[in-house]
Order: structure tokens, then C-alpha cells, then sequence
């Protein structure tokens, strides 16, 4: 971890010094912006601490020249305490948080520390993207924790090797991509060829698979290369092929293992070089033990099985995942792309997510359109998004805290009384705000904390709705 550190005030800058190398931060430590400068670069993978009140350039000149350098590196800028212009000068020119004089040794370390994340984050996101500049067709296997670098190596040792890989997985794992994967590191020259298993019709089942020739059936016309064909020096993957019918089991096994097919009314052998990956998301052994899968055919695809983690249980890569969708989404519906609080990541990473990464996709572009709609298992308390500003915050959904059902609802038909709704919802805003400040004796930054939302947040709504702090 990393950090520019920019102050004046010798004593100020050697304490501040010392606060972040306690907290793991190899520091920078610089006596003016003009010193700081030149140690920047895009690709600098730390974070900027920088006081406002500098000689010669200011502390928000500086964070104008990183801006304009790498919007996306964090800037922590330290303000006097009470200097509410400053903070909101300094958030609004793009600083990432701002801190006031005095400050507890923790608190710096925490926020510094949360910047280093997300700056780790927008540079391995780079990374993907430029990796999937050279490459376009090929998917990306996110994620940096024990259980998904053990695949990712798995691919590389298993990719080369001519063996049919058997995947489990829970839906939404990745199974496809992972399939994918094998592929492009095989380099196999043929086609991929998806075939979803349990898609398709018993009736088609075998020409779709293995072909026909004309005349074969009714309807069949002319000659049709089946799938398996089509994948002749490439790979097929069969998605879900625990729902294969059993008598097609029998003939994919002899195909398998003699490495040739005939098509469905045909008397040719034709010689295949294609490789077989499978994929389940159950117990093909237990499926077996019942009757309704082979156990021969198990062991012939399962030359080497490789098992997908859920997402629940690789929180780790919730972060780097939202982030990587999240730039997709925002990118393909010409959205901004919304920010998080650190509470809101850990409710997310406490999720259930039982639809695995693909919920978690679908959740990231509900975040970028504005629509509020929780995972499972986050709290009530989630996040709610604000479409307009792209900004996700803390507020409560639903039923609105200390009001009963019957308080919250009029009956159908009625016509309305008092305030219009959104009247309603603002003044609602308004008086949790009001007690925030109370509970925190106008404390702007840790009210800010209290209600899950930014400070740059927090600092509009004082302004919209005519709040005093009470601090001078």
C-alpha cells in the first residue's frame, strides 16, 4: 500500500508519516504540491493525502492537476476543522473523502485504507479491459480469492491436455465461461460449440447432437452436420447434461470413446477430434446411484472434474466483480457508474446470492439504472439508489422506521389528504438527518457515517433542506 503524503507543517508531516506506516503504507512525505507533482503518474497505485492550505500551489490546485491526470486516484484532502466550504469545494472538484483537523491516528488510517481499496480495484479493472481489448470473444474469470485462483490455475494445467473436464457448479457460476476458457487456452483451432442439454427436445436430441442424412426422418431433406461434427477440432460443451436422455447417454459413450460418430440414417464413420466439456449442477454419482444418469459415461467425461465456488463463498471477490459489471452496465447504458458505501459492500458480501455471480450481474445493472431491488439476505436497512446523481445510498427501503404498516398506506381509492407523498418522503428525510446531528452533537462527518451515505451526500441535503450543524 501506498501514499503521497502532502503538508507543510514539518511537525505535522513527520507525525502523519509515521500514523500511515503504522497502518502498513509506505509514504511519500512532500512539503509542497510542486514536490508532489512529479511522483504522479496514471498508473500510480496509491493514494494522495494532501492538507488545503499550502505554499504556493493549494491543495485543491493540486487535486484539479490529479484529477485531470487520473480521475480515478484517490485524493484525501485534510481541511480545518469547521471549514465546511473547503470540504465541499474539495468533494465536488473530485476528492475522494476529506478529513478535518484534529483528527484521531484511526480514522486517517481507515479512510486512507479504504481508498487503497478502491483505487487496487480500478486498476485491476483496467487491467481486464485491456486484456479483453486483445482478446474480445474471450469472458473474464473475476476475482482474486484462494477458491478462484485454484480454477484459474486448474485451467492453465488442464487447457493443453487433450481430456474431456466435467464442471459442477450452482447455476450462475460460471460454468460457460469457464468452458470458454479451456478453450481459447487449448489452442484448439476449431469452433465452440455450446449445446444447453436440457434444452433441447428428446425428439431432436439425436440429429441436433450427431446429424442426419437426407431422408433419415420425415422432414429431413437434406444432410445436416450435427454438433459434435461442427465442433470437429475444437471443443463442444454440453451444458446440463444430466438432463441427456438415457438412450442418447449409451450413444454419446460409444462416440466418446472411439473418438467417431455416424449420423442419424447414415452408415459412414466419420472420425472426431473434438473435446468434450460437460457441465452439471448436481450429483452426477447420486443421479447414477438412481438409475437416471450412467456411470460409465460419468467416469469417461469426468476425466478430470473441476468444481466452481459459490459466490457466497468467495466474498472477497464481491467488490472487484460489482465494480468490473457495474463499469460494463454503465458503459452499455450510458449511465454513470454509481458509488457505494464501505457498510453497503459488507451487507452486499453478507448476501445469500443464491443466483451466484449471474444475480450479482443482474444486480450491478439494477444499480446503474436506478432500480432498488435487494439480494437475499441483505437487510432491510440496504442500499437505495439514486438514479439522478448515480450515487447509491444508505437509506431505508420500505416501510419507513417507527411507522406501521397502517400509518404508511391509504385506503384504495381514497382521495388524498395533507402532504403529497414526495412532501411526505423529504420531510421524513429531513428529521433523520435532524437526529443524526443531534446524536453526533453536529458532527457532519460521523452523522454522514451514522446514515450510510457521503458527506458530499449529507452536506447537499443540509443545504436543500436549510440545516444548521450548530459547529462553528
Amino acid at each position: 500500500m501506498q501514499a503521497i503524503l502532502v503538508e507543510d507543517e514539518d511537525a505535522l508531516r513527520l507525525a502523519t508519516s509515521q500514523t500511515l506506516e503504522l497502518g502498513g503504507f509506505t509514504v511519500q512525505a512532500c512539503a509542497s504540491a510542486e514536490e508532489a507533482l512529479p511522483l504522479l503518474r496514471p498508473d500510480y497505485g496509491g493514494v494522495v493525502v494532501t492538507d488545503v492550505r499550502l505554499p504556493g500551489r493549494s491543495g485543491l490546485e493540486l487535486l484539479e492537476q490529479v484529477v485531470a491526470l487520473d480521475a480515478e486516484l484517490p485524493v484525501i484532502v485534510v481541511t480545518g476543522h469547521g471549514d465546511v466550504s473547503m470540504a465541499v469545494a474539495a468533494m465536488r472538484g473530485g476528492a475522494y473523502d476529506f478529513i478535518e483537523k484534529p483528527f484521531a491516528a484511526e480514522r486517517l488510517q481507515e479512510t486512507v485504507r479504504r481508498a487503497q481499496e478502491r483505487r487496487a480495484l480500478v486498476l485491476e479493472n483496467r487491467a481486464l479491459r485491456a486484456q479483453r481489448a486483445l482478446h474480445p470473444d474471450l469472458p473474464d474469470l473475476v476475482g482474486r480469492s484462494e477458491a478462484i485462483e485454484r480454477v484459474k490455475v486448474m485451467i492453465r494445467n488442464v487447457a493443453p491436455a487433450a481430456v474431456d473436464v466435467l464442471i459442477h457448479g450452482q447455476t450462475g457460476t460460471g460454468k460457460e465461461v469457464v468452458a470458454r476458457l479451456l478453450h481459447a487456452a487449448s489452442g484448439r483451432k476449431g469452433q465452440f460449440v455450446a449445446i444447453n442439454c436440457g434444452a433441447l427436445p428428446e425428439s431432436v436430441f439425436e440429429s441436433e447432437i450427431f446429424g442426419h442424412e437426407a431422408g433419415a426422418f420425415t422432414g429431413a431433406q437434406k444432410r445436416r452436420i450435427g454438433k459434435l461434427e461442427y465442433a470437429n477440432g475444437g471443443t463442444v460443451f454440453l451444458d446440463e447434461i444430466e438432463s441427456m436422455p438415457m438412450a442418447l447417454q449409451v450413444k454419446l459413450l460409444r462416440v466418446l470413446q472411439e473418438r467417431r460418430l455416424e449420423r442419424l440414417g447414415g452408415n459412414e464413420s466419420i472420425a472426431l477430434d473434438c473435446r468434450v466439456v460437460a457441465a452439471t449442477k448436481t450429483d452426477l454419482l447420486q443421479l447414477a446411484a438412481q438409475g437416471l444418469f450412467r456411470e460409465d459415461l460419468y467416469y469417461r467425461i469426468g476425466v478430470v472434474n473441476l468444481e466452481l465456488p459459490r459466490l457466497r463463498d468467495r466474498p472477497d471477490d464481491i467488490p472487484l466483480l460489482l465494480a468490473h459489471f457495474v463499469q460494463d452496465a454503465a458503459a452499455r447504458f450510458q449511465r454513470p457508474v454509481p458509488n457505494w458505501s464501505a457498510q453497503q459492500m459488507a451487507q452486499w458480501q453478507a448476501a445469500d446470492w443464491p443466483g451466484n455471480v449471474r444475480e450479482l450481474r443482474n444486480f450491478a445493472e439494477r444499480l446503474v439504472l436506478g432500480v432498488v431491488q435487494m439480494p437475499a439476505g441483505v437487510a432491510a436497512t440496504g442500499a437505495a439508489v439514486g438514479a439522478a446523481t448515480g450515487t447509491v445510498t444508505g437509506t431505508a427501503t420500505g416501510t419507513a422506521a417507527g411507522m406501521a404498516p397502517a400509518d404508511a398506506a391509504t385506503t384504495p381509492h381514497a382521495a388524498p389528504a395533507g402532504p403529497s407523498l414526495p412532501q411526505q418522503v423529504d420531510q421524513f428525510e429531513r428529521e433523520l438527518i435532524v437526529r443524526a446531528l443531534d446524536a453526533t452533537d453536529g458532527n457532519v462527518a460521523l452523522a454522514a457515517d451514522h446514515l450510510g451515505v457521503p458527506r458530499k451526500t449529507l452536506y447537499d441535503k443540509l443545504k436543500k433542506y436549510q440545516i444548521g450543524t450548530g459547529r462553528k
